[in-house]
C-alpha cells in the first residue's frame, strides 16, 4: 500500500509557518474615530487590504485563506469593541 498526498500537506505547512511569519508583529495602524461609523468601517477595510496584502501569494492554500477570514473577523470585532468603548468612556 502506497500513502500520498502528504507533499501537499507538506507545502501547506511550510507555507502556514512562512504566514504566521510574515504577519508576526503589527499588520496595520489604523486610526478612526469611534463616533463616525464611516471612519470605523474604513479602519475595518484598512485591516482587510492589509490581511488580503499579506495573503496575494498563497490564494491556492486554503488553511490560510481560512485563517485570514478568521482574522479579518476577529480584527472587525475588536475595532468595533473598541470604539463602543471609547464611546462608552465620553459618556461618563
Amino acid at each position: 500500500m502506497k500513502i500520498t498526498g502528504f507533499d501537499a500537506i507538506t507545502k501547506k505547512t511550510n507555507q502556514m509557518a512562512k504566514f504566521a511569519d510574515e504577519i508576526n508583529g503589527e499588520l496595520a495602524n489604523v486610526i478612526y474615530d469611534p463616533e463616525n461609523p464611516e471612519s470605523i468601517e474604513t479602519a475595518i477595510q484598512q485591516v482587510n487590504d492589509a490581511i488580503d496584502e499579506k495573503t496575494r501569494s498563497y490564494d491556492r492554500n486554503d488553511w490560510i485563506q481560512n485563517l485570514a477570514a478568521q482574522l479579518k473577523e476577529q480584527f472587525r470585532n475588536s475595532i468595533l469593541e473598541k470604539a463602543a468603548a471609547a464611546r462608552m468612556g465620553k459618556e461618563h
